[in-house]
């Protein structure tokens, strides 16, 4: 399918619309649907703000995944950020998350895959987790344009049980490459 470039940090799930989610010991992935049991699992849109816009768009952040090697970033700035509490489903080491294009494909574990959609927009809640933080997590490019950093999001391909410990491989879409927005 691809290549290993990495593996399952933590996972977690939260069944209210908490900021944080717990961390447990394995999560299941439920094709075209999401994290089971997860306030955010759905075939169309469960965060909020999206639901207030317009409850049958399709839910293209089913999981949200995030990189150990930001919160050990984040320390060096002075922040204590922990597995889960952002709110991600899914902690990895060793992948380059936000530099993956739409449409890639990430295989975790034996049979769960997520099909990267895009980027986690941050908002104003991080703030209300930890003061200054969101300016850590949204930078602005030479050239003004937007630099999200809280990870991104996919939708559920093939389900099955996600533990940490679990390898992450990497499968590209065909050329040429959409780099990744805001979902």
């Amino acid at each position: 399918m691809g290549r290993v470039a990495g593996s399952v940090v933590a996972v977690g799930r939260s069944e209210g619309h908490s900021f944080s989610k717990p961390n447990l010991d394995g999560i299941r992935l439920v094709a075209g649907i999401g994290v089971e049991g997860d306030t955010h699992a759905g075939v169309t849109v469960q965060h909020r703000s999206r639901v207030a816009q317009d409850p049958t768009q399709p839910n293209l952040r089913q999981v949200h995944l995030m990189h150990q090697e930001l919160f050990e970033e984040l320390a060096e700035a002075g922040f204590a950020v922990a597995p889960g509490d952002l709110g991600e489903n899914v902690t990895t080491r060793g992948v380059d998350l936000l530099g993956l294009p739409v449409g890639a494909l990430l295989r975790l574990g034996e049979d769960a895959v997520v099909e990267v959609t895009g980027l986690r927009n941050p908002c104003a809640q991080i703030d209300d987790f930890q003061r200054g933080l969101l300016k850590q997590l949204v930078r602005r490019a030479e050239d003004g344009s937007l630099i999200r950093r809280a990870g991104i999001m996919g939708v559920v391909r093939s389900g099955g049980e996600i533990r940490p410990g679990d390898g992450v491989t990497v499968t590209l879409p065909p050329e040429p490459h959409r780099p990744l927005d805001r979902v």
